[in-house]
């Protein structure tokens, strides 16, 4: 396989792999608050991360200088990113945060134009625009809405969207500069301290910290954040970092519309939810857009996002 093949592969499985999370989510979070589950998440991912390391088939040149350098891209992402999605849930519904969330790639699309100069072709803009459309009309058809009453959940569910886009854009710089291990275990590092830091503070002031540790005692639990931890937070940050090395930011955040479409499928398949003649509508718009946007026609500078 080519360099640019290993790409779109990769992208694809960080796709497939971000699409069957929506299942250990739900498993994970009927038994943990969705802090915890992110706690628990993250350490197990960084756990996992930091046997390479502490083995010596992985070695990490770091300096303070470094550190600071890369620390802005871990806030992003998975800090940020999860954090304001969290939270947004509780006070959207998930209907509207997927419509919200479907914006991404335009978002990633206008910020790589302005910081990365990648400027996309009008063909590769209106495929962006249909994915993201597929993915509206397919929650529209189901009922979803935007409502005002819900403005600080649907707030917060856009400023994580913003931040999958911030984090796209400086991955696709940081990516030249830094090997994939070393942003990977970052992000990973930073993402356990910071929802464990939030976790503990929360339990402190509830007078709860025991709970804490009981969601561990389940056997689906440890299953579901296993997969969280192992595949969708560390793999697909290795995938998504390799992905951005070799792509452009904007063709890698349109398989964020793909992935949304692979949790629908999921939950037809898993959940026994009814599959409509809209999902399959939604579908093919969604795919189309996908294939579109990520056509290898490449980005050029002369035409302006």
């Amino acid at each position: 396989m080519t360099e640019v093949n290993k790409a779109y592969a990769a992208a694809f499985l960080y796709a497939l792999i971000i699409g069957f999370s929506f299942l250990f989510v739900k498993i994970a979070l009927s038994a943990a608050s969705p802090m915890d589950t992110l706690a628990h998440r993250f350490t197990i991912s960084f756990a996992v991360a930091s046997i390479p390391v502490l083995t010596g088939h992985i070695r990490l040149e770091l300096n303070s200088r470094d550190l600071m350098t890369i620390l802005p891209l871990a806030i992003f992402y998975p800090a940020l990113f999860f954090a304001f999605q969290a939270f947004g849930l509780a006070c959207a519904s998930s209907s509207e945060a997927g419509i919200i969330q479907a914006t991404v790639p335009i978002f990633t699309l206008i910020l790589a134009a302005h910081f990365l100069k990648e400027y996309s072709t009008t063909r590769q803009k209106f495929a962006t625009l249909v994915s993201v459309a597929g993915v509206v009309y397919i929650f529209a058809m189901k009922g979803a809405a935007l409502e005002l009453t819900n403005a600080k959940g649907m707030a917060l569910i856009l400023l994580s969207a913003l931040s999958a886009a911030c984090y796209s854009v400086l991955a696709r710089k940081l990516t030249r500069r830094y090997s994939l291990p070393l942003l990977t275990y970052i992000m990973t590092a930073f993402g356990m301290i910071a929802f464990n830091g939030i976790s503990v503070i929360q339990h402190f002031a509830g007078q709860t910290l025991a709970d804490y540790f009981i969601p561990l005692a389940s056997r689906n639990f440890f299953i579901a954040v296993l997969y969280l931890g192992v595949l969708s937070s560390l793999g697909t940050s290795f995938l998504s970092n390799y992905a951005l090395s070799k792509m452009e930011a904007a063709k890698m955040s349109v398989f964020n519309n793909l992935a949304t479409l692979i949790t629908i499928f999921a939950g037809v398949v898993f959940l026994q939810e009814r599959l409509e003649y809209f999902h399959i509508i939604g579908a093919v718009i969604i795919i189309i857009g996908v294939i579109g946007a990520a056509s290898r026609s490449p980005m050029h500078r002369e035409e302006r996002s």
